[in-house]
């Protein structure tokens, strides 16, 4: 459409860029309108909030200009950081460093710790976990780095030490190793911890990575092995009331059986614990129960972001066709046009960035450690421009020969050239730029990977 009020070319011309760093092919016009509202409604938050001039007000009330960031503002960490902050490393690392900064000069002169769910500069306390720990990490780990990197680890520090809004869980947590009847705070503050003792470990400091280490299996001391998944613990040691895998209490949106999965910084860890034919079976049931239509189910819940991650878990179990399946299914049925296109509630840019990814054939389980599990992209080539300033490579090809709605399965691939069996790739391979070459098939072809 031409522009009709001031300005607005260059909204146009702004989007378009925004836009066109990741180009599609494929004859489905539905699914390329799908993915480009997905990309849109992925970059539009956290947004700018400062004026034309640079300057803000910040979370003390007291004005500030800078011309290193934007001040940025609607941080929904707990849902963002599983997708929608991976994806920005790939995009815009420029605005996630925009968003670190941020999150640094809201614990520097307001909560002394990274918010969870921040607001115009405040933490709203919504939520659970440290997902300022977990982006912060990610990013650093990708070398996205354009903050103060040591300021940002010592918030890290000062947030598990209890120093929070998290308070009481986190000091709980210190003493115990868990959250006493609290099952999503104990998972998610377990992660957060893994994050931290991959930081330190990065600035050198070996004797704080040591205490974080320990304290990364401790998701351990509230699995049950005799009922077999996550179960409330109380401040004695004593197993609480047990409901059943449905049972909601203790966990955060979510229920026993959705949340059992969220140990993603030590997947084989938890099959371990499950017994792998019973991990893979109790998966597989995960999803064969689910209606991904719906708004709302107690299964594979895609309306909400605790089970975002679980689809991936397939590649750890050694079946990545299953992955690939399970992927193309929620696509296909969680996500449409129209006003009710999507299952559940948005969350500031998360649903639409799980669908971006999934669509490139790329998705995160443990944002951390800089790795992307590949799974069936949904168009027949795709092209990331990378961005300058973060990556040697111009530009990184997807190419999905044979690709169809029947044709979702990997039979082989390559990377430039070169046969490539691995069922992941890292993100400094992605920031090299390439061609990754993948040939489809209506079968799993279960031999194509190590």
């Amino acid at each position: 459409c031409a522009p009709v009020w001031p300005g607005a070319g260059d909204a146009k011309a702004a989007w378009d860029e925004a836009l066109g760093v990741v180009h599609v092919e494929g004859e489905n016009d539905k699914l390329k309108q799908i993915f480009y509202t997905a990309l849109y409604r992925a970059q539009l938050d956290p947004r700018n909030t400062a004026d034309a001039d640079g300057q803000y007000r910040g979370p003390d009330r007291q004005v500030y200009r800078t011309s290193d960031y934007r001040f940025r503002t609607v941080f929904s960490g707990w849902d963002a950081f599983r997708s929608a902050m991976p994806l920005l490393s790939v995009i815009r690392p420029d605005v996630l460093n925009d968003i670190i900064n941020t999150l640094i000069q809201i614990a520097l002169t307001s909560s002394s710790t990274f918010p969870r769910w921040e607001l115009m500069g405040v933490e709203t306390g919504c939520m659970v976990g440290d997902p300022g720990v977990v982006v912060v990490t990610d990013a650093y780990r990708k070398g996205i780095r354009n903050y103060d990197a040591a300021a940002a680890y010592e918030i890290c520090k000062k947030t598990a030490f209890s120093e929070t809004s998290n308070r009481q869980a986190r000091e709980e947590m210190n003493a115990l190793g868990y959250a006493p009847g609290l099952i999503s705070v104990t998972l998610e503050n377990v992660f957060a911890d893994w994050c931290i003792y991959q930081f330190a470990k990065m600035m050198g400091d070996e004797e704080t990575a040591s205490v974080f280490r320990e304290r990364a299996f401790n998701y351990k001391k509230i699995f049950d092995p005799e009922a077999g998944w996550m179960r409330r613990k109380d401040a004695d040691g004593n197993w609480m009331e047990f409901g059943g895998k449905y049972d909601g209490r203790g966990c955060v949106e979510s229920n026993i059986y959705q949340q059992t999965w969220f140990v993603p910084h030590d997947v084989h860890g938890l099959m371990e614990l499950m017994g792998k034919e019973r991990f893979i079976s109790e998966l597989e049931q995960f999803f064969e129960r689910a209606d991904f239509k719906q708004l709302w189910n107690d299964d594979y819940n895609h309306s909400n972001e605790p089970v975002h991650h679980v689809p991936h878990l397939f590649c750890y179990a050694g079946m990545p066709w299953r992955t690939q399946y399970w992927v193309r299914r929620v696509q296909l049925e969680a996500y449409n046009t129209g006003p009710f296109g999507y299952c559940g509630n948005e969350d500031v840019g998360q649903m639409s960035a799980w669908y971006v990814l999934a669509a490139i054939g790329l998705h995160p389980v443990c944002p951390g450690d800089a790795r992307y599990e590949l799974t069936s992209p949904l168009f027949s080539e795709i092209t990331i421009t990378l961005p300058k300033g973060y990556a040697t490579g111009k530009t990184f090809k997807i190419i999905a020969k044979n690709n169809s709605p029947e044709n979702l399965y990997i039979q082989s691939a390559k990377l430039d050239g070169e046969p490539y069996t691995k069922t992941w790739i890292t993100h400094a391979d992605l920031m090299k730029g390439g061609t990754l070459e993948l040939v489809m098939g209506p079968k799993p072809n279960k031999d194509w990977v190590e």
